[in-house]
Parts: C-alpha cells; structure tokens; sequence
C-alpha cells in the first residue's frame, strides 16, 4: 500500500523466495489447479511479489506459463478485510466485458489447501510504474498514460453493474457513512497513539457528507501502481488490486484518486505532483484538466464538494496505514517495511484535517 523511503519501483517490482509466514503446501495447490484452471500443466514453481502490503501475492510458473495467486494473510485479521473471494467476484464480472482485468481461473474457499482462501489469475505481461511523475519519459508519452488512466477509471464508473452481476456486491445508499464507519472501526481497532485530528474527524466526516451522487462500482485505490500498462503503448491492459472494491459513490472513489494533485509528498518512494514545477511542460494534466476529462468520459458537468472529498480520503488513508501499523503489531504484516508507515499517519491527519476545515470543519 505503500513504501517507506527509496525507489518504489527498484522496492516493489519483482519476485522473491516466498517467505516463511506465507509458506503453504505448493504441491496441494498444484492439485488444486490441475483440476480448477483450464489448460494447466505442471511441475509448479511459487515465488512471491515484493509488493503488497495486504493480501500476500504469489507469482506461480507451471508448463511455460505464468500465473498470480492471491490469498487471505494467515492470522489475526482486522474485520471485514482481505475478501480475496470479494476480489474475485468483481474481476470475474468484468473480465467478459472487456474491461481490463486479468483473466480470472478460479477462486478456492476450501482452507484446507493452501491454509486461507485464495483465487488465480492470469499474469499479465506489461509495465507496473510507480512514480506518478513518469520519469525519464516525454511529456507527449506522460500526457498519454494520463489520458489512458482516466479514460479507463471513468470507464469503470461507467460499467452497468447490475447487468454485469454485481447485484449485492454493495449497498446502493449512504456509501461514505458506512465508509467513514468502517474506516473509524479499523483505525481505533490499530491505534497506538492518540491523534487529535483523527479524533475530530472521526466525529465531523459522518455527519457533513454531501448530497449522495449515483451509485456505481467503486475501486477504491485507483491508482498508477495498481494497473498494468501495455509494454510499448500507452493503454492499460490490467487493473489490479480489487481489494477495497464496492458499489458506491464514484466521486469518493475519484477524488482519492486526484491526491495527488494536492496532497503533500508524505512518501519519498513515490513522485507527487505537487513537486513537479510545471505540469503542462511536463506533458501532466492540472488537476482541473483532469477533473474535465473525467467529466466528458462520464457525463458530468462538475465535481462538488471537493475538499470535503479530499477530507474523507485522507482520513481513509491515514486509518488504512494506521491498519498496517497494526497489523506490523500483532505481526501479520506481509513486508517490514511497513513499520516505518507508522510516520504518515499524522500528517495524512494532518492534511485530511486541513481539508475538512475549508469544508466548514470548526478548529
């Protein structure tokens, strides 16, 4: 979810030995998916993803072919988190779309396989990049990949999601009450130190929201890092990370996606916007460029309410890194560089706080 200090991509990309908390009987799964994923062959290799700090990721290799796993954490486990079956439903109704997703083989709810749930995808070849500032790139190739990811999320909040069998994936009313509910229970369930502002929009966020808007599938950590890019074209081919998907309020899911056009470089790992001098000779959409683009892809002729949306994410995101804290704590943390993340709490408070005040928060 994210990283601590030096280069994400050099941090995240690639494979290493599967380590020892995540172990599991290998040749149970290869049983498992010579029976369950059409067209396999073994022997089975497993390595495990640097990245993900949640669910623990698995690159398998079998007949020439390579495949990811996503399974549960073992261990104590915060409530209502890592639904790896939630990931799977949600991908698996998108993929006969055409909407960019891996191809899904199969989804495992007998624990006694590999020792927690898990589900099979495709592995789909392309580029996974981390630095949203796009290093090392033109500014006609920046402003491509920008238009992609917007093209692609709006495409997203555009998929009719009764037609596609989503039917009870969510609730269709009072999203960010039950979000800001769900992410307050979270966050106290992980505190280690009280933080005052946390405490003040814990008791503000819920009863300020804004009038609700249409209801829509909802990613919920949209983002460069989670998708896969075409190797040589700016297209995305994959969408990843399901993990905090629901039906909900497209504008909550969006504006998280716009911090980082006005959220401080809190992680060194990562480029912020924010430090980029001039986007446009960058070849980067403004924040209000983008927001437009959204706009026209679906429909809308504006985004109210922003800093109260800027308020409720930071406030989301302060309590899913104090969740990492936690999770370090009781150590079921799948990567130590979590540890560090502790020191972003505050400062996502911080500004969440900030935000809510230009909304109308007293303080």
């Amino acid at each position: 979810m994210v990283a601590n200090n030096g280069n994400a991509q050099e941090m995240f990309t690639g494979t290493k030995d599967v380590v020892d908390t995540h172990k599991f009987n290998e040749a149970n799964l290869e049983t498992w998916m010579a029976e369950h994923v059409e067209g396999f062959e073994g022997p089975l290799t497993v390595k495990q993803f640097k990245g993900g700090q949640s669910n623990p990721t698995y690159k398998l290799f079998a007949g020439g072919k390579a495949y990811v796993m996503r399974r549960k954490p073992p261990g104590k486990l915060l409530p209502s988190a890592h639904a790896v079956d939630r990931e799977f439903r949600v991908i698996d109704a998108l993929y006969p779309l055409g909407f960019p997703v891996a191809r899904p083989y199969g989804l495992c709810m007998d624990e006694s396989v590999v020792g927690t749930i898990f589900y099979v995808m495709d592995c789909v070849a392309g580029r996974i990049l981390w630095d949203d500032t796009l290093p090392g790139m033109k500014p006609a190739e920046r402003r491509a990949i920008y238009n992609a990811k917007v093209k692609t999320f709006a495409d997203l909040h555009n998929v009719d999601w009764r037609a596609a069998g989503l039917e009870g994936f969510g609730k269709e009313s009072d999203y960010i009450a039950r979000q800001a509910h769900r992410w307050t229970n979270q966050y106290l369930a992980s505190e280690t130190t009280k933080i005052t502002d946390m405490d003040a929009l814990i008791e503000w966020l819920p009863n300020n929201i804004p009038a609700g808007d249409a209801t829509t599938i909802v990613h919920g950590d949209y983002r460069l890092d989670n998708m896969v890019l075409h190797p040589n074209d700016p297209k995305v081919i994959a969408v990843l990370d399901w993990e905090l998907c629901t039906l909900g309020d497209p504008l909550a899911d969006f504006t998280y996606h716009l911090m980082n056009w006005v959220m401080p470089g809190s992680d060194p790992a990562r480029g912020a916007l924010v430090k980029v001098a001039d986007l446009k000779a960058h070849g980067i959409p403004s924040m209000e460029e983008y927001v437009a683009l959204y706009c026209q892809h679906t429909g809308r002729e504006g985004l109210p309410a922003l800093d109260y949306y800027f308020a409720y994410n930071g406030f989301r995101l302060a309590a899913i890194c104090q969740g990492i804290v936690g999770r370090v704590r009781d150590g079921t943390a799948s990567n130590t560089a979590a540890e560090a993340v502790e020191a972003r709490v505050a400062p996502l408070a911080a500004f969440a706080a900030d935000c809510a005040r230009k909304a109308g928060m007293e303080g």
